[in-house]
């Protein structure tokens, strides 16, 4: 059979030599020759029956086939986030000790030495700089972990593998098999996951991508889930079940996700953006040792640096609106008090309340601050003792601390549940709407990536509400 191979390749070469002439390339054809005694010799079988031994090949039937493809997919994407997550802890506190703890001390005491007026001293130090610290603490560490493990796959040669085993999956949604990686990718970051839509060539099929990414549970929104999770969920099971229900929870709420961007994929290629599914023919790199510091380097500074200075940008003045909106009375009530109470009823009709929905409206810049908004906003409307004053976002080391402050404020097992999927079901954060806006040149497409999650997510919390009041 080898012989076969070679002979007609040879063949096919001196067709070639004939019709251009005689002063054909003798070395193109001595070169074609090499190439397919190789490739005969690694994939043909011999005579005997035996075929030549090749690791990526061997490694390719496992990482692609229909019983393993998926439970290591899975496997690898669930260890990055963990490393993501738990790495991410420790250089997370130090720098919120470094920015918060001893940092806005310092801050606030030489803006009292230099006499500054109280409401210039917390619009820009309470509010700006605490934003922008909340952020550069919880943003940071995280994307800094993440991306360079996503690039280490990708220069690997694992992640076309990915894209391989989902191909049927979102060919069958009407999108493209590659979303499967711009996909993972916003599980660090939906901003450079809307980027890296870039590799679908498409673009129907890009603008699916781009409007779905942000059903990937980016590493803002982990924290929030974590925190609900422990707070709540683990709580109606016995303690030493504790941690394992509130992973379950949080892994199912990403899993949802994963549904609603196949969901909504196929939505969208049925109704506005109908069309064919494009051939994917995808080629495999062959696997090879990464570049580490070259990855490494080059993901802290094209993405992660890039993306945290855009959400430090929007996150700048979120902060100022949060501190303004809390210190700004009317009547007897601050801006933020008269808005949440006027939010309340609509928040107990989705099994949320007032404080959340204003939180997740003054923190669209990032989600990173949401907690410490719902914590402050909290604080200001209950009365209780927390906070380190109005307007003044914080957090709790303790997280049992946390949960007596949200329990005051009203919260249920309800609350919680319904938390978790309006965190999964709402619009982007401002970098990636405003990263949605530079790929796709739209403001129309742009809308619809923002308000189409805010839709399902009310429609979703609400039925969740209706069906527990009347079952639980």
């Amino acid at each position: 059979m080898e012989n076969k191979a070679i002979d007609r390749i040879l063949m096919l070469t001196n067709d070639l030599r004939w019709k251009i002439g005689e002063d054909f390339h003798d070395n193109l054809a001595e070169g074609i020759y090499a190439d397919a005694s190789e490739i005969a010799k690694s994939s043909v079988s011999t005579p005997s029956g035996e075929k030549k031994f090749r690791l990526d090949r061997k490694i390719d039937q496992i990482v692609t086939s229909s019983t393993w493809g998926f439970p290591i997919m899975f496997l690898i994407l669930g260890v990055v986030l963990w490393l993501t997550i738990e790495g991410a802890n420790y250089p997370s506190a130090m720098l919120a000790e470094l920015l918060l703890d001893k940092f806005h001390p310092i801050l606030k005491q030489m803006a009292a030495l230099i006499g500054m007026p109280w409401w210039l001293d917390g619009f820009i130090i309470d509010g700006v700089y605490l934003a922008v610290a909340w952020v550069i603490a919880v943003m940071l560490p995280p994307m800094a972990i993440f991306f360079p493990m996503f690039t280490l796959l990708e220069d690997f040669g694992y992640l076309p593998r990915v894209a391989f085993n989902m191909d049927e999956m979102f060919r069958k949604s009407g999108a493209h098999g590659k979303q499967a990686l711009t996909m993972s990718m916003g599980f660090g970051c939906n901003a450079a996951g809307v980027v890296a839509t870039r590799i679908i060539d498409s673009p129907r099929e890009r603008l699916i991508a781009i409007i779905t990414n942000n059903f990937s549970l980016c590493n803002g929104r982990w924290p929030t889930q974590i925190l609900i999770a422990t707070i709540f969920i683990g709580a109606v099971v016995p303690d030493s079940f504790s941690s394992l229900a509130s992973l379950l929870a949080v892994i199912g709420i990403a899993i949802l996700g994963i549904a609603f961007m196949f969901l909504v994929s196929w939505g969208l290629s049925k109704t506005v953006l109908k069309g064919e599914v494009s051939t994917f023919n995808l080629e495999l790199p062959p696997y090879r040792p990464p570049r580490f510091w070259k990855t490494v380097y080059t993901s802290i500074i094209d993405r992660t640096l890039i993306v945290l200075w855009r959400a430090i940008l929007f996150a700048a003045p979120a902060g100022a609106l949060i501190w303004l909106i809390s210190n700004i009375y009317i009547g007897n009530d601050s801006i933020a008090g008269w808005t949440i109470n006027s939010l309340d009823s609509f928040g107990f009709l989705l099994g949320l309340n007032g404080v959340i929905l204003v939180a997740y409206i003054v923190a669209i810049p990032a989600n990173e601050i949401v907690i410490p908004t719902i914590l402050m906003l909290t604080v200001l409307v209950t009365g209780i003792a927390g906070g380190e004053g109005a307007g003044v976002m914080f957090e709790l080391d303790s997280v049992s601390d946390t949960a007596s402050i949200l329990k005051a404020g009203g919260w249920t097992l309800l609350t919680a549940i319904n938390l978790m999927l309006f965190s999964l079901l709402h619009n982007p954060c401002s970098t990636t709407i405003y990263t949605i806006y530079k790929e796709t040149k739209s403001v129309k497409w742009t809308v619809v990536a923002s308000i189409l999650p805010v839709i399902m997510g009310f429609v979703i919390t609400f039925l969740v509400a209706q069906v527990w009041r009347i079952f639980v």
